[in-house]
C-alpha cells in the first residue's frame, strides 16, 4: 500500500528550487517513518511525499480513511513543527496536506509506481530549472518564458540553458533531478557499539535495476 500526500498551498519558496524548503519536506516524512514503523520506504520530490507500507502491515486494521488520515496529519504536524528550524519566513497560513492510497499488488507495480514519481521530479525541474533562468537571468517575463518553451522538448531546455547561460543541468544538485528517497539501515551506535535502525535519506536513481539489487530484501 502507498499513502501519498501533497501540498495544498504555496509558501513563497525559492524559485526554481529552495533546499530549505525540501530538507523540511524530508524532515516531516522521517517523523512520519519514526512513527509508522510498517513504513519502509517513502520517496519526495517538491510538495509530495508517498511512503510505502510492507505487505503484512494490519495498522489500524488496515482501514483505508484511518491510515490516510493519519498519515497527513502526522506529515502536516512535523512540517509546522519544524519549519522555524528550516524556513527563516514565517509561515502564510497553517499548511495542509491532502493524501489517498492506492494498493500495488506486486513488485513489478509498485517499481512503475516510483519510477513514475521520479520521472515527475526530472521532467518538472527540468522545466522549472528553465523557466526561471530565462526570468531571473534572462531578463523575460513569466509570460515570455512560458510562450519560450511552449511545445520544447528536453534537449532545447538543456540547450537554452548551455547555450546561453553556460549552465549545465546535469550540474544541478541530485535532490533537485532525482527526489529524496528515504529508507531504514542499520548504523552502530557511537556509544553502545550497538546495531539499530537509523533512516537515510538518499538522492539516487530507483528507476534502474541496480537500486533495488542492492538492497533484495527491501520490499516485505
Amino acid at each position: 500500500a502507498v499513502v501519498s500526500t501533497q501540498s495544498t498551498g504555496d509558501h513563497d519558496f525559492t524559485k526554481p528550487n529552495d533546499k530549505n524548503a525540501l530538507d523540511l519536506m524530508n524532515c516531516a516524512a522521517k517523523g512520519v517513518m519514526t512513527e509508522l514503523s510498517d513504513i519502509f520506504l517513502a520517496y519526495g520530490q517538491s510538495d509530495e511525499f508517498s511512503f510505502v507500507f510492507k505487505r503484512t502491515s494490519t495498522l489500524y486494521g488496515r482501514r483505508a480513511s484511518k491510515i490516510i488520515s493519519t498519515v497527513c496529519s502526522t506529515f502536516t504536524s512535523h512540517y509546522v513543527f519544524h519549519w522555524p528550524i528550516f524556513c527563516s519566513q514565517p509561515l502564510k497560513y497553517p499548511p495542509s496536506f491532502d493524501g489517498r492510497v492506492v494498493l500495488y499488488p506486486v513488485e513489478k507495480d509498485l517499481r512503475n509506481y516510483l519510477s513514475w514519481r521520479q520521472a515527475d521530479c526530472h521532467v518538472n525541474n527540468l522545466y522549472n530549472t528553465c523557466f526561471w533562468t530565462l526570468v531571473q537571468r534572462g531578463g523575460l517575463t513569466t509570460t515570455e518564458a512560458e510562450k519560450r518553451l511552449n511545445g520544447s522538448f528536453s534537449a532545447d531546455k538543456n540547450e537554452i540553458m548551455f547555450t546561453e547561460f553556460g549552465l549545465n543541468y546535469n550540474d544541478e544538485p541530485e535532490v533537485y533531478r532525482k527526489g529524496s528517497t528515504i529508507l531504514w539501515k542499520q548504523a552502530e551506535d557511537e556509544q553502545t557499539k550497538r546495531k539499530r535502525r537509523v533512516l537515510e535519506v538518499r538522492h539516487c536513481d530507483i528507476i534502474g535495476d541496480l537500486f533495488w539489487e542492492e538492497r533484495p530484501d527491501l520490499i516485505v
